[in-house]
């Protein structure tokens, strides 16, 4: 068999891949391992794809078990050598005692990170041994988009509805790592991942010696991701970082863009936010955005706990909301009454905009209301039809008229009516709680924008656009849990539309250490709203 050294594909005879198009007639030239070089008598080392200043990773094959995986090589800048075509590295003998202890660290560091294989963010890893002087871990090779292709390819920023389920399993991850006293300190965009069955994975770990300033490793920072403290000579790091790096990374997905580097916010501390992403996000998720960026640590969010129950539906938040929500409605009636104090309904509704807009001041929210061109990510280019719910009538019409698509299937009704050059959108999600039917089955129209009868008339541009169910809100929770792995309880759990999240470890007498013994807060079987955080007990093994 013939593998591609860039991909690890099989490829035939020839030299350049059918599979990605690498020239395998190169070479990998020093300080990285020369292509085609067998690690501990298993891994066949390809391609470095990624370096930074504590390690690099070649994409790899694992022999043994036939399939594709990544290996890492500590290689920490300035502190060795290695000779053109050769494996051994030659350490720097005035420079030896630093070396050991970092690569006591690294190895230390991965080897806490191969515990948390089952968590559904983490990639597993499956192996770490020492050789050539230095050491190296394994990882599974399973095929990944990088997330900000995969957020290119949604438009250039997705709906928090998407979002929620990608990103609380990191937190759970995140949560993990600080309880056992380590962090990773680059959440970024560059280091998330989404897999083929529509997982997020978070990469990119280094130890903190490469993430904090003043170590004798060259730091690698995430310019927007990085905390201010992380620019500073050796500031304590801890989860407080970590959370303005996954919200500013949270921020990305929301709304197209990173928030400026931290070194500029030290100045303005405003994050900018266009009026269009802030009619999208539920008030809660931006207010979580808001505290999670805060630039003084004092500010900021300072547990994954708090970050979790700020980026849920909160009750304070939903009424406020509902309280403006009612007294606009107010006052655009008709007739308005005294207890206005005399003012007209347009003045009531400017005191309820400029309050709302007070507010998201208030929490660091800059709103920008720009004139665009057709180029601005931020540019709001939805049809104006789409919103309205006037009916159209012509009494002159003589055409094909639209139909009362609800209670049928909304793909049935998109090609349908597409095929009649009619443009079709299915409606935005208020919030995590909105769509779910008790009525209507999972992906059947509950409502449209224009009622039947109007006109089809696809030369002027109509658009159509449908609420489609998400299914019952409530669903049971599966009965055979106890002592699957904590990857795949997640697994199953975001399938059905929850949020597993790593809750604690208790002593089990049955349970293997590591492994799932219950829900913390539920019994199997129990009906609970899928939009829900799912809190789960892990063994620690038996108790002593």
């Amino acid at each position: 068999m013939s593998l591609c050294i860039g991909c690890m594909h099989e490829m035939g005879d020839g030299v350049l891949c059918p599979h990605c198009g690498f020239d395998n007639t190169k070479t990998q030239t020093a300080p990285f391992l020369p292509y085609g070089v067998v690690l501990d008598k298993r891994y066949v080392i390809g391609n470095n794809i990624e370096t930074n200043g504590e390690s690099t990773t070649y994409i790899g094959y694992d022999r043994e078990k036939g399939k594709i995986v990544f290996v890492r090589e500590f290689l920490p800048a300035g502190y060795y050598s290695r000779s053109e075509g050769k494996v051994k590295l030659e350490i720097d003998p005035a420079k030896a005692d630093t070396f050991q202890r970092l690569l006591s660290d690294f190895e230390q560091f991965f080897s806490f990170l191969s515990t948390l294989k089952d968590m559904s963010a983490m990639n597993p890893i499956t192996d770490i041994f020492r050789a050539n002087n230095t050491c190296y871990v394994v990882e599974d090779g399973e095929e990944l988009i990088s997330f900000e292709e995969y957020v290119a390819r949604n438009n250039g920023m997705i709906e928090w509805e998407v979002a929620r389920p990608l990103f609380m399993p990191v937190i759970s991850l995140l949560e993990a790592l600080h309880k056992n006293g380590y962090g990773h300190y680059a959440v970024s965009p560059a280091n998330l991942y989404i897999t083929t069955s529509g997982k997020a994975l978070l990469l990119g770990f280094a130890t903190i010696n490469e993430r904090r300033r003043g170590t004798p490793l060259k730091s690698q920072l995430y310019s927007g991701c990085a905390a201010p403290e992380q620019y500073e000579q050796n500031f304590p790091l801890d989860n407080i970082t970590d959370i303005y790096g996954f919200t500013a990374t949270l921020f990305y997905a929301l709304t197209g863009s990173l928030p400026a580097s931290a070194p500029e916010r030290k100045t303005d501390g405003a994050l900018l936010m266009s009026t269009n992403t802030v009619k999208r996000l539920p008030p809660h998720v931006v207010s979580a955005l808001a505290n999670g960026l805060q630039v003084k640590r004092e500010d900021r969010i300072i547990d994954f706990g708090d970050l979790r129950s700020q980026l849920s539906v909160a009750p304070t938040v939903k009424a406020i909301q509902d309280e403006i929500s009612r007294t606009a409605s107010m006052a655009t009636s008709v007739k308005p009454k005294k207890k206005n104090f005399g003012m007209s309904p347009l003045s009531v509704g400017i005191i309820v905009t400029v309050v709302a807009l007070l507010v998201f001041l208030w929490i660091g929210i800059l709103i920008v209301d720009k004139t665009v061109d057709e180029t601005d990510p931020y540019k709001d280019t939805t049809p104006a039809t789409q919103t309205t719910l006037t009916p159209i009538v012509d009494d002159d019409w003589k055409g094909e008229t639209l139909k009362d698509y609800v209670g049928q299937k909304y793909s049935t009704a998109k090609v349908e009516l597409e095929g009649k050059g009619v443009i079709v959108y299915q409606t935005a999600y208020a919030d995590s709680s909105d769509g779910y039917s008790d009525q209507y089955d999972e992906g059947v129209i509950m409502s449209q924008s224009f009622p039947e009868g109007t006109p089809l008339d696809a030369e002027h541009g109509l658009t159509v656009t449908f609420k489609v169910s998400k299914g019952s809100l409530k669903c049971e929770l599966p009965d055979d849990i106890k002592g699957k792995s904590l990857r795949s309880v997640s697994d199953s759990l975001t399938d059905l539309g929850f949020t597993a999240v790593y809750a604690e470890e208790k002593a089990s007498s049955d349970v293997e250490k590591g492994y799932v013994i219950c829900y913390k807060d539920y019994d199997a079987g129990d009906k609970v709203s899928r939009n829900s955080d799912i809190y789960l007990l892990v063994s620690s093994g038996k108790s002593n």
